[in-house]
């Protein structure tokens, strides 16, 4: 599959089963190849990740539906229940973090842009987090993208013994989905983009 088949076939699916087109460690050869190639700004290279496969993948789905359970009223809770069962019916979970020493170094070292740093962190993750995206959708798998951070940080923390300066991102279960990528709703270009000559 090109790049651009890849582009368009990336979308957020939540149908996700335990098989998978890749082995483990061919899922992280993959990872490790968008950690080195994906843009960072100075090239401070602060993403960080956590590929969790079997009970690890499951215990991190445990832990986001017992922080869920505390928060949401018992009578609401089912719906929730039943999504993030549908993340741990993944193959996997990809856990995206920000080492923040990296970007508090860089902060001293450039005072100039000592406000942009946090920022460029993110969008330097965000950058890595669409090349791991587009990448599983290259190697027919399906996934998508979640934010339950903070509200697991600690919990995830602990168990998977992560340092204290990295900030969780986000989270992406993965899997081959008996679905097809679900129609996108696309604004017309014209409406977006502006062409000067």
């Amino acid at each position: 599959m090109d790049f651009f088949q890849a582009v368009r076939k990336r979308r957020s699916i939540y149908t996700l089963t335990t098989k998978s087109t890749l082995e483990e460690k061919e899922i992280t050869d993959f990872l490790e190849l968008a950690l080195a190639n994906s843009p960072s700004a100075f090239n401070s290279q602060s993403a960080r990740l956590l590929a969790a496969f079997g009970e690890s993948h499951k215990k991190i789905w445990d832990i986001a539906r017992k922080a869920l359970k505390e928060i949401i009223p018992s009578e609401k809770f089912p719906p929730t229940e039943a999504k993030i069962k549908s993340f741990a019916d993944a193959f996997g979970t990809v856990l995206f973090f920000e080492e923040t020493k990296t970007v508090a170094e860089l902060q001293s070292k450039f005072p100039a842009y000592k406000d942009n740093f946090p920022l460029w962190s993110q969008q330097a993750n965000g950058m890595l987090q669409y090349i791991v995206w587009t990448g599983f959708a290259a190697l027919g798998m399906a996934a998508n993208l979640q934010h339950y951070n903070p509200l697991i940080d600690g919990e995830i923390a602990k168990t998977f013994k992560i340092p204290p300066s990295w900030k969780l991102v986000a989270q992406m279960p993965f899997g081959i989905s008996p679905e097809q990528a679900p129609a996108k709703e696309i604004i017309p270009p014209a409406q977006r983009l502006k062409v000067y000559r």
